[in-house]
């Protein structure tokens, strides 16, 4: 039951993107495009996941005093096997995002969830935050990076489907565009949530 309360926190109660706000250069910069969103939310999952597992295994073994440069080491490390998978397999998108990968060692999701959640609990509670976290941006990436292709582009995962008469609306896949699908998103949120929240209160 607790695992799956961990796990389930990630992919809307404490969303990072839409509800905690957190991991905004990816999220804006390289949403514009479905693939580009779903490729960077799985390199940040794949280095949250490793990262969570190793620091809950090794904690007690780290001094306070060097806990938070240990844990950037165990995160590069594992931003640093990441891109050298996407440079060799995947050069293209490597292209694309390798500006960014580099940027995961510092992202506040990563650090945040090392500190606030890896150092105080057990491997597989980790795990279990890890991956609801971990998921929980890449689905918002990536809904991010529809949206935006479909409206940008006329395509989604670079498929068209608006057809030659289709006139895009070239603002969604510039930086603008990244900040009003993410408002509306938030918004969006916020108002079911509330919504959620005002009908448990009435039934009490």
């Amino acid at each position: 039951m607790r695992m799956w309360k961990e796990f389930t926190k990630g992919l809307w109660k404490e969303n990072p993107t839409f509800r905690l706000v957190l991991g905004m250069c990816p999220t804006l910069a390289v949403t514009n495009a479905a693939m580009n969103g779903l490729a960077m939310g799985l390199a940040t999952t794949f280095v949250l996941l490793f990262s969570e597992i190793i620091i809950a295994a090794i904690k007690d073994l780290i001094p306070d005093e060097v806990r938070i440069p240990s844990y950037i080491i165990i995160v590069a490390t594992f931003v640093t096997v990441i891109d050298l998978v996407l440079a060799a397999y995947f050069p293209d998108m490597h292209k694309v995002l390798g500006l960014f990968i580099p940027l995961i060692v510092v992202n506040c999701i990563i650090l945040g969830r090392a500190e606030a959640f890896a150092s105080k609990n057990t491997v597989m509670l980790s795990i279990a935050d890890a991956l609801g976290m971990g998921l929980g941006f890449t689905a918002s990436l990536t809904v991010l990076g529809i949206i935006r292709e479909i409206l940008g582009m006329g395509s989604v995962f670079g498929i068209n489907i608006m057809g030659e008469a289709y006139t895009p609306i070239i603002i969604f896949v510039l930086a603008p565009g990244a900040f009003i699908t993410l408002g509306i998103l938030m918004g969006i949120m916020n108002h079911v949530s509330n919504k959620n929240n005002s009908g448990k209160d009435e039934c009490r």
